[in-house]
């Protein structure tokens, strides 16, 4: 793995505070400092899991299938998928973002995937930015979503901005992360989450393309997916606990000694990946629901998907391929989906509908 330069310095900027440039810069900073930490950090939660350890596919003996005969084909946003699997927002915003995002959507067009895009809040401040997401000249028929930060409906964003991430990236969807504790932990975060709801809706209301929720590696809970969902949101991330924890992130970030010791009381924190597509699936039985939050082999992503996923999300554990080069993260995408094939052939379900409806996926006691 190649190693990321280390951005020196550190954001001071406070809320409400400095210029559109001044906010453009330390966003800048920011995305290329969070680079580096995922890349060279521990970042992941500790005494937490994804929960799918807990889960083992009963082995189906006589499959009755031929492996080459296995379909990965789903539908996603009106577009056909080769692989029920989805690139997660990641990055953007920085020249070493830019080749990241390039490499991971040629790799997801070539075989087949969905591809989300890191928060575009550098590209709406700073124009030029923008070239960082613009991965339609090499990604032209996947599902593409555009992101932006749910909170900055409370810091003077709105449908205009929304509609101009989408139009940037010529997306087909707008995803509204959450990150609530990620902002907490941030010298210069956001942390006004008061009336977002509403603000959310008037957003779905006005968008002429679906809008997804998703969440950073904290999950989101059934009650929470009813509410959003009621709210007009068109597919769910649950993005849960057991992967990248951004409290953990952000304390490699912070010069701030008690926000450092601070940061290890949340090590443990979220709800398991698991358990959110559990929950919103029975909350919400017609939600659209990604999967994601530590996912790392196709067997996970069956896993999810027999839970009660329609798509598995993949972030981190892309990300050091995609920075060495383009052949290491296409051989990493063909041994996720080879994981995946295998696994549907172990219990004998030849589609992803099958997938779905499974009844060999089992608690393992563990």
């Amino acid at each position: 793995m190649k190693a990321y330069e280390h951005v020196n310095g550190q954001a001071s900027a406070t809320e409400g505070s400095g210029t559109i440039a001044d906010s453009a810069a330390v966003t800048e900073s920011r995305k290329a400092e969070h680079i580096e930490i995922c890349l060279n950090r521990d970042v992941g939660g500790e005494r937490i899991r994804t929960g799918f350890e807990r889960y083992r596919f009963r082995h189906n003996a006589l499959p009755e299938r031929r492996l080459a005969d296995i379909s990965l084909s789903t539908v996603f946003l009106n577009k056909t998928l080769r692989a029920p699997l989805l690139v997660s927002s990641m990055t953007g915003g920085t020249k070493e973002a830019a080749v990241i995002n390039m490499r991971l959507a040629a790799a997801a067009e070539r075989r087949g995937w969905a591809m989300g895009l890191g928060s575009m809040r550098a590209a709406i401040e700073k124009e030029e930015l923008a070239d960082t997401f613009r991965i339609r000249k090499v990604a032209s028929t996947i599902p593409v979503i555009a992101n932006l930060g749910a909170v900055q409906l409370n810091y003077g964003y709105g449908a205009d901005q929304c509609r101009h991430a989408v139009e940037l990236a010529e997306a087909d969807a707008l995803v509204l992360h959450l990150n609530s504790l990620q902002e907490a932990f941030q010298p210069e975060g956001d942390t006004d989450f008061s009336g977002l709801l509403n603000r959310i809706e008037q957003v779905c209301k006005s968008l002429h393309v679906p809008v997804g929720i998703k969440e950073v590696g904290w999950g989101i809970d059934g009650e929470s997916a009813r509410k959003l969902a009621e709210a007009g949101i068109s597919f769910i991330d649950v993005a849960g606990a057991g992967g990248t924890s951004w409290s953990q992130v952000e304390k490699h970030r912070s010069r701030d000694a008690v926000r450092k010791a601070a940061a290890e009381a949340f090590a443990d924190w979220g709800i398991p990946t698991a358990e959110c597509i559990r929950d919103v699936r029975t909350a919400v039985p017609d939600a659209v629901v990604i999967g994601s939050g530590g996912v790392q082999s196709g067997v996970d992503a069956a896993k999810a998907i027999a839970l009660g996923a329609d798509l598995a999300g993949f972030g981190r554990s892309l990300l050091a391929a995609a920075v060495d080069s383009e052949e290491l993260i296409e051989a990493l995408f063909g041994k996720l989906e080879l994981e995946l094939r295998i696994a549907m052939f172990g219990i004998g379900a030849g589609t992803i509908r099958e997938l779905k409806e499974t009844n060999r996926l089992e608690m393992s006691g563990l």
